[in-house]
């Protein structure tokens, strides 16, 4: 009696997660995302070859591959990427300098803060991309229009986080900063930014996910304008000529590039605020 009061037991939660752990769950995080990714290829490769779809509406991962492999060692993908984050940089570093502006400005006065406060309320919800009608009306269809785009793309997100982190630091510690003789400058250098680098390494990340999608987008429109630019119009291109495959290429392209700047920036989080203790994993 006791044998079957046992196994009709229902197993609980904590035994079913033990029980899971034991299976998928018990292997490393690289190999189950690796078996995921290989799952969806396959299905991926199975549909196209045997549901008959229509080749130029859809390509098989293994055309899609070829394509890849032949635009970045040709050269088509490779220079249209390169030109692509030549701008981003660009944009984001101008965004960066404006941030560190608008936001020391605003920890020195108050007029500062009122200042970063109304154009933050006002520019932050509009979306980037919106601006382009207006940039190239000022610019034209060249790379200055766009640099202009990320700009603003990337200001705003960089502003209200660091400004958050320069409200979060704690008044002791700003209190024993000025009593010891740093004003102006000195104190946002040696105290206000590295007690606020969690929320500027934060600031970095978003507006750099924030400018990666705008510049796409841009690039997509001065395609359609009839503008060169990088990977968009290498992809609207593509697109114009029906070359599906390079159009799933420089899409993967993005997704690959847009992978390894995630895990360029959890690598310095792991290697700076979360070896320092400022943050956990």
């Amino acid at each position: 009696m006791s044998r079957i009061l046992t196994h009709s037991t229902p197993a609980t939660p904590g035994r079913r997660q033990s029980a899971g752990r034991k299976g998928w769950g018990s292997l490393p995080v690289v190999p189950r995302r690796v078996a995921i990714l290989i799952a969806l290829l396959a299905i991926w490769q199975a549909y196209v070859s045997f549901s008959g779809v229509n080749p130029l509406i859809m390509s098989s991962p293994i055309e899609v591959a070829r394509a890849l492999v032949e635009g970045w060692v040709g050269g088509g993908i490779a220079g249209s990427t390169l030109t692509t984050l030549k701008v981003l940089f660009l944009g984001m570093a101008i965004g960066i300098a404006v941030a560190t502006v608008l936001t020391t400005l605003a920890t020195w006065s108050r007029l500062g803060e009122d200042v970063l406060v109304l154009l933050t309320s006002m520019i932050n919800p509009l979306p980037a991309i919106a601006i382009l009608p207006l940039a190239m009306l000022w610019f034209g269809l060249n790379s200055t229009a766009l640099v202009f785009v990320i700009a603003n793309a990337v200001t705003w997100p960089i502003a209200i986080n660091v400004s958050m982190g320069f409200r979060t630091v704690n008044p002791t510690i700003l209190a024993v900063s000025r009593n010891i003789g740093l004003r102006g400058i000195r104190i946002v250098a040696d105290v206000l930014i590295p007690a606020a680098l969690p929320h500027i390494v934060s600031g970095l990340k978003t507006a750099w996910a924030y400018g990666w999608r705008t510049i796409i987008a841009a690039e997509l429109v001065f395609g359609v304008a009839g503008g060169k630019g990088g990977l968009g119009f290498f992809i609207n291109d593509a697109r114009y000529f029906l070359r599906t495959p390079e159009v799933f290429a420089g899409l993967v392209t993005i997704m690959l590039i847009g992978i390894a700047f995630d895990l360029i920036f959890t690598l310095i989080e792991r290697r700076t605020v979360v070896r320092w203790g400022m943050k956990a994993t």
